[in-house]
């Protein structure tokens, strides 16, 4: 791997990947609409993703070995790279979400009692589109499945889906403000919405969510592939670690059946397991090793 093109790429674990493979000797590129540069030492390419011709015309006569894309939510934007990256592309490895196996999102389909999802326990090659989707409130669950399921369906290069679990980690860099919503709430003593009785999810830190994008694109498995530290955590154990941090005593409101709660909090199972990749070859960190420093950051200790 020497060439490597990162759709997106501009902020949060993004940045680390893209500093990382510069720094690790790679010529990347990355591909973005111009509202943020890259960074020094960095190609830049200015298209929208969602304009083909424009998209062709901005990459030129550009190869790369690997291509990973951050930013790839609907089937149309698929299909799009799909049709202007064959031919030039090694590899290309899409950022997708664990919301992909979320029963909530997919009609007809069982909470699964707990135990923690394998990639093959959601079929999508076969999958077609839907006009837009079932339902707007899950567009991005959907529309990442109806991605990858375009990649799937009819390949042009090798192609790896990670889904990430719930990315925490590094301060004001964690634009979803999820963890800070918890650091917050109980350094002013406010309740938590949970439910009653809340499932456990999978996280992983926003490093190594960057270096497994960097190491998926380097390594020769296809399809795809769940990306989690060990351990899963509910929404008590979470706010039981921010507490401790913040020397206070969390305070809980359960919220009724099927209203909203805090993030994090589920009424589903749908927790990843990380075993294909483990066997791979990659190393996860425990999230008990470094939630504790991500709730500081949070914190802005």
């Amino acid at each position: 791997m020497n060439t490597i093109l990162v759709i997106g790429g501009s902020r949060y674990f993004g940045k680390s990947l893209v500093t990382k493979a510069r720094d690790a000797g790679h010529e990347v590129t990355v591909l973005n609409r111009g509202s943020i540069a890259p960074p020094v030492g960095v190609g830049h390419v200015v298209a929208d993703r969602d304009d083909e011709e424009g998209l062709r015309t901005a990459l030129g006569s550009r190869t790369f070995d690997a291509v990973i894309d951050q930013v790839c939510y609907t089937p149309r934007q698929a299909a799009v790279a799909r049709r202007v990256l064959a031919g030039r592309t090694g590899r290309y490895v899409m950022t997708s979400t664990m919301e992909v196996y979320d029963p909530a999102t997919l009609p007809g389909r069982a909470a699964n009692g707990g135990t923690p999802v394998t990639e093959d326990s959601l079929d999508l090659a076969g999958t077609g589109p839907t006009a837009p989707y079932a339902d707007p409130a899950h567009a991005y669950a959907e529309g990442k499945r109806q991605a990858e399921a375009v990649f799937l369906r009819e390949p042009a290069f090798p192609f790896v889906s990670v889904r990430t679990a719930h990315v925490l980690g590094g301060g004001r860099e964690e634009f979803t403000g999820r963890l800070a919503h918890y650091v917050e709430r109980i350094a002013a003593g406010t309740p938590v919405d949970v439910h009653e009785a809340p499932y456990a999810t999978s996280f992983i830190h926003h490093r190594e969510i960057a270096d497994m994008l960097y190491w998926a694109a380097a390594q020769n498995f296809t399809g795809p592939v769940n990306a989690a530290s060990h351990g899963e955590l509910d929404v008590t154990g979470l706010c039981e670690l921010v507490a401790a941090r913040l020397g206070r005593r969390p305070r809980y409101r359960v919220v009724e059946e099927g209203a909203a709660a805090s993030p994090f909090s589920f009424d589903r199972a749908y927790a990843m397991d990380n075993g294909r990749a483990a066997a791979l070859g990659f190393g996860f960190g425990r999230v008990a090793e470094w939630l504790p420093g991500a709730i500081a950051e949070a914190a802005g200790h």
